[in-house]
């Protein structure tokens, strides 16, 4: 029973936003997740906005089990803590990120890789770290990468992308063999 449940979800999964909706994350048009996000146990809890890109193994976390510490003395009976979890629209949620209870991603705003996030973020910002901070407004980001960007030969990189990317990449980075 337990192999057949397995391979079930496995199938499933293959469709990372179809599975997302399938147990009840609420997913706007034109995502793009990268693997499968691990969406907790209150999935029913997070909403995905239009245009919102989430790389590969973003934790949802929207509990906080810690509180399974003192529920059962009389002061804290019952004491459970749930929060939902909103990325707004045309966000991107960097590799391995985690989003803790009761935070809003704002529209046009950037997560690093490896983040923790447990505040809010304001709108067009860029956050990062552990915990995540602010490192720049979304604008200074895409000025910045506009201005380092690598010379490529987009007609090149159309036809053959490893090998416009390995020939610009030797240029730019001289340490790469």
């Amino acid at each position: 029973m337990k192999l057949i449940r397995k391979i079930t979800e496995r199938v499933a999964r293959r469709n990372p936003i179809k599975y997302a909706r399938k147990i009840g994350v609420k997913v706007g048009n034109e995502c793009r997740f990268t693997g499968n996000p691990r969406w907790g146990s209150e999935p029913w809890l997070i909403q995905v906005g239009n245009h919102v890109l989430l790389s590969a193994e973003v934790n949802f976390i929207t509990h906080d089990a810690g509180t399974f510490l003192f529920r059962d003395t009389e002061e804290y009976k019952d004491v459970f803590k749930f929060a939902p979890i909103v990325i707004h629209d045309n966000c991107f949620i960097g590799m391995r990120s985690t989003l803790l209870p009761g935070i809003e991603i704002g529209p046009n705003s950037v997560i690093a890789a490896g983040s923790v996030v447990t505040r809010s973020v304001p709108p067009g910002e860029v956050w990062g770290g552990v915990p995540a901070h602010f490192i720049e407004t979304t604008k200074e980001y895409a000025d910045k990468c506009k201005e380092t960007r690598l010379p490529y030969d987009i007609q090149a990189y159309n036809t053959d992308m490893k090998a416009e990317l390995l020939r610009v990449t030797h240029q730019a980075y001289k340490f790469f063999k």
